[in-house]
């Protein structure tokens, strides 16, 4: 019988000084080598043979990438190597930013999230990550390092294919700043995965509101879908029906038939492309609903 998980290829394990030295030999081994910090998504595809690499880079450490911090004019900033459970603890996003505890809390188990990371969840590009959505519908902007110096890249431009982004050779995210929450804003992340918890979802849902005196309905909403496209996108014109249209059940019914009419998924083991079109709307049906129920109160 043949074993389906052979272990861990041989490779060298490379700690950096500084960010660029990392940088340096990235851009010096591209396609050989690869930064991780946390590791829990590229062990499991090195393990199984997806990827295939002959260094792997520890990022953790360099130059900002352990900062959490919150300022009330810039918004929060997370560094690379921040985990999963240290953003959800953390009392200035509990405060700030509840949408993305909710959104790091639903990604996998506990035990996992003590070394996954937001950034890695980012850079990992899979169209199923957990905390993508909540972060753009936040504006995140990620903050990145390379050879030819600093720049920052909108999340909503990021991401090219599944596994696939615009960072260059050499070039590591350190870090993603998320904007000052809008007042008043309310936001959800729905999942839907095999179990409740440690899968990777069927379909994610995230949502916020908030008040908009510039729109029609005197409100403002964000919507962004994961795992039904070939990369996590927002649903433009279900935000416009609730930007120009009453909020009520009926926009917010026609809303979510909009969303599940944006969405593009497949077929695989974890469920139907006809599946998954019809729990985008319900989901999105159901954290609208849950949205307007709090914004109105």
């Amino acid at each position: 019988m043949i074993n389906p998980h052979p272990g861990l290829p041989e490779l060298e394990y490379v700690k950096p000084a500084s960010l660029s030295e990392a940088c340096k030999f990235l851009a010096e081994h591209d396609g050989a080598a690869k930064p991780f910090s946390g590791g829990t998504d590229c062990f499991v595809r090195l393990r199984d043979g997806v990827m295939k690499l002959d260094y792997l880079v520890d990022i953790k450490g360099l130059d900002g990438t352990n900062e959490l911090t919150f300022d009330a004019k810039k918004g929060l900033t997370i560094g690379a190597a921040v985990t999963m459970n240290q953003v959800a603890r953390n009392k200035d996003v509990i405060k700030h930013y509840p949408n993305l505890v909710q959104a790091a809390n639903s990604v996998a188990s506990y035990q996992l999230r003590n070394r996954a990371t937001v950034i890695g969840n980012i850079c990992n590009a899979s169209p199923a990550g957990d905390t993508i959505g909540t972060c753009l519908v936040l504006d995140g902007v990620l903050n990145v390092t390379g050879t030819e110096g600093k720049r920052t890249i909108p999340l909503s431009s990021f991401f090219l294919a599944p596994g696939r982004t615009v960072l260059k050779a050499g070039e590591v995210v350190t870090s993603i700043t998320l904007p000052p929450p809008p007042a008043g804003m309310v936001g959800v992340y729905k999942k839907l995965g095999r179990n409740i918890i440690s899968d990777l979802s069927i379909v994610g849902v995230a949502v916020m509101g908030y008040p908009y005196s510039k729109s029609p309905s005197g409100y403002a909403f964000r919507i962004a879908l994961a795992s039904v496209a070939p990369v996590p996108m927002e649903a433009l014109k279900a935000e416009a029906i609730l930007s120009e249209k009453k909020i009520t059940a009926e926009s917010i019914a026609e809303a979510a038939e909009a969303a599940m009419n944006a969405v593009t998924p497949i077929d695989d083991v974890r469920g139907s492309a006809r599946y998954r079109k019809q729990m985008v709307r319900n989901l999105t049906r159901e954290a609208l609903t849950e949205v307007w129920a709090t914004l109105n109160k």
